[in-house]
């Protein structure tokens, strides 16, 4: 397989011309050694989801013993929010997140770049909130609630620095993107100051709510998927077994607001865009997919990736 065309993609990032997707994969970045197993009792890195899955599948006694089952995190977390309850969920899953993991290279490279960007993650963690803190640089975060029927047809908005969000209609929100970085959080966040935020699109019953409110331009920020529309993809740390995954991406271009009105100039640009995966051993399937959805896919490593990065850009 060939490599990623580094220069390209720093030169676009650098010019605000890729949106950057993170996945779970992203935080394969921090473990030491690379193969260690998190260990819920001490852990010292994030889980994977599967992991994570297999965690509540054991502290709900899932009735299944088949592995694919009990590595399926939608399906476990729904189990257990219906054995327990949903906020003994949200509270375990607070447990999971709410700790000092270092952010990896790739959230520091994202955050050391000068020109605003707009950061997409499907990541409940805020490794790339503690990076750019780090860097001391400014950033907007944006997330998807569940759970919360006062804000349930809104996005939570904080303003840099902000204690407290603001309850937006995603049709409404608007953010000078050409100023500002935003990190939108697309299934939802830890919240490691008010607890009452937390939020997270985990279950079956919260996939199917968010992509259903995706197809009728209600879950995604209108503005955003306006942005979408003109600028590459950078997939780092997504496989494409999820089923929600795939639905995401057949959706991200397809239920833009006025996309029937595209003019013939719009549809030259969008037929010239390249967009890329970022997935450390892909399989045969995988690969197909990506193809299939016009993505190129390249077999690297993200910390690679993300030490290839800074030394294009130094």
């Amino acid at each position: 397989m060939a490599e990623p065309p580094y220069g390209e993609i720093v030169d676009l990032l650098e010019s605000g011309q890729v949106v950057p997707f993170l996945g779970a994969g992203v935080n394969f970045g921090t473990r030491q050694p690379p193969d260690a197993k998190w260990d819920d009792k001490s852990p010292t890195f994030l889980p994977s989801g599967a992991e994570l899955s297999r965690f509540l599948a054991s502290k709900s006694n899932f009735p299944s013993a088949d592995e694919h089952d009990r590595a399926d995190l939608a399906k476990v977390a729904s189990y257990f929010a219906e054995t327990s309850a949903r906020s003994r969920l949200r509270q375990r899953l607070h447990e999971v997140f709410d700790r000092d993991f270092e952010p990896c290279g790739i959230h520091s490279y994202l955050a050391e770049l000068k020109n605003p960007l707009l950061i997409v993650t499907t990541n409940y963690d805020d490794l790339t909130e503690r990076a750019f803190v780090k860097a001391g640089r400014p950033y907007d975060l944006v997330i998807h609630p569940t759970d919360r029927k006062d804000v349930g047809a809104s996005v939570l908005w904080w303003r840099y620095q902000a204690k407290e969000p603001e309850a937006v209609a995603p049709n409404k929100l608007f953010i000078d993107l050409d100023k500002t970085t935003v990190i939108y959080k697309m299934h939802g966040t830890v919240d490691r100051q008010l607890k009452q935020w937390d939020s997270y699109v985990i279950t079956e019953e919260d996939y199917v709510d968010f992509l259903s409110r995706m197809m009728g331009q209600t879950a995604v920020p209108a503005q955003f998927m306006r942005h979408f529309r003109t600028r590459h993809f950078l997939f780092m740390g997504y496989g494409l077994n999820d089923w929600n995954l795939r639905v995401v991406l057949k959706n991200l271009r397809s239920v833009l607001p006025g996309a029937e009105e595209k003019s013939a100039d719009e549809e030259n640009e969008e037929e010239d865009l390249r967009s890329w995966a970022i997935q450390f051993g892909p399989s045969d399937l995988e690969v197909e997919l990506w193809s299939a959805r016009k993505v190129r896919i390249y077999n690297v490593d993200i910390n690679e990736f993300a030490k290839r990065m800074k030394a294009e850009n130094s």
